[in-house]
């Protein structure tokens, strides 16, 4: 298997993680960390669902995996380019890679991750692409309070 269809099978888990969180209601986010082939966790966007501000999908991946000594083998993939909290927890941990769905309906801090060292992959997926565009003709109050604009 390619590189390319290893990140693609792994993006497969996040969204469907986004899926998940759009059918609760929630933002359709979602996450997976992997490590060396293996699936460490999976997370979505849980800000609705449980009312907590900085529940994101990729702080509930990580959350899911629990406590490690080093995230320096990990990548993380998510299906919507990272917001600065995730993008500087991603920074912090010290993860090397991370694997984007889309940066079109929000850029996000690729960026920012790049310039910290971490190698940023861009898949430009249609299905991340269409889902949280739909959520934000949908519900574009929510949307708005989940990127913090008024």
């Amino acid at each position: 298997m390619t590189t390319r269809e290893q990140d693609q099978k792994f993006m497969d888990m996040a969204f469907e993680q986004a899926q998940k969180s759009y059918d609760e209601g929630g933002l359709p986010i979602g996450a997976a960390m992997v490590e060396n082939g293996k699936v460490l966790a999976v997370g979505h966007n849980k800000r609705v669902q449980e009312g907590d501000p900085i529940a994101h999908g990729e702080m509930d991946c990580l959350r899911q995996a629990g406590r490690r000594s080093s995230y320096k083998a990990v990548t993380l993939y998510t299906t919507l380019s990272p917001c600065m909290m995730c993008a500087g927890t991603i920074v912090q941990f010290g993860i090397k890679r991370v694997v984007v769905g889309e940066n079109k309906n929000f850029p996000g801090n690729i960026e920012f991750l790049k310039s910290h060292g971490v190698e940023v992959i861009l898949l430009d997926d249609e299905r991340c692409i269409e889902l949280m565009a739909r959520l934000i003709r949908e519900k574009p109050q929510l949307w708005n309070e989940d990127i913090a604009v008024e």
